[in-house]
């Protein structure tokens, strides 16, 4: 009998151990990987903070294109707008930030719930007042969505959003809104399919030089 409530408490443990993981929201170990190294590191005062998801993710030796810049990374990859939105304490709160660059919502798009380009630019409104909020006198600064060969179907809503947030940032104060897309195309304006990696999604050390020459005057 001994061994059969042994078996049982076991199994409720496993249960209770494997529900618990389930429960954990999407993301949550990137955050907390995030907390671990801020806590184990001391945080520079006045950088740029890059949040977004994984084309900023990937970018992780962001540092050596722009070698007089501080900048610090908190992308996470696989992130939508409606991540941000959900950690915004999180991702805003540790830091001392002059300047918030935003690379998201691509994976917004082409999430399963299919969101209209007006509810992911709500998304970014909401992401947006939230960052002004925290940092009244900081620049923030989105990056348009990039045309991925992979996403190519998505690509109609993806310029909607596009569209709607540079005209939402152009009449902000300490704004900005970088078009990266029509770097990357061909001189017959077809997107350059070697800057991308097999997946066609994300890019090769190639596309990111380009994005640093179209980003680096907008950088503090």
């Amino acid at each position: 009998m001994k061994n059969v409530f042994k078996f049982v408490a076991l199994l409720l443990a496993f249960c209770f151990v494997n529900f618990s993981a389930q429960q954990k929201p999407d993301f949550y170990d990137d955050v907390q990987h995030f907390k671990k190294i801020n806590a184990e590191s001391t945080l520079p005062k006045d950088a740029i903070l890059f949040l977004g998801s994984s084309s900023f993710t990937m970018w992780k030796d962001v540092a050596n294109y722009f070698p007089d810049k501080t900048i610090i990374n908190r992308a996470f990859g696989g992130s939508r707008l409606a991540d941000l939105n959900y950690y915004t304490k999180e991702l805003l709160n540790p830091y001392q930030a002059k300047q918030v660059v935003i690379y998201c919502g691509e994976n917004d798009v082409v999430y399963k719930d299919k969101p209209s380009a007006n509810e992911v630019f709500n998304r970014f409104k909401v992401f947006y007042t939230s960052v002004r909020k925290h940092f009244p006198n900081a620049n923030i600064t989105y990056v348009s969505m990039k045309y991925s060969p992979s996403r190519e179907p998505f690509w109609p809503t993806m310029k909607k959003v596009n569209k709607k947030i540079k005209s939402f940032l152009n009449k902000q104060q300490n704004a900005n809104y970088i078009d990266v897309t029509q770097a990357m195309n061909d001189e017959n304006g077809n997107v350059r399919k070697d800057l991308f990696l097999d997946d066609m999604l994300h890019m090769k050390p190639e596309g990111y030089k380009i994005w640093t020459k179209v980003m680096y005057p907008y950088l503090k």
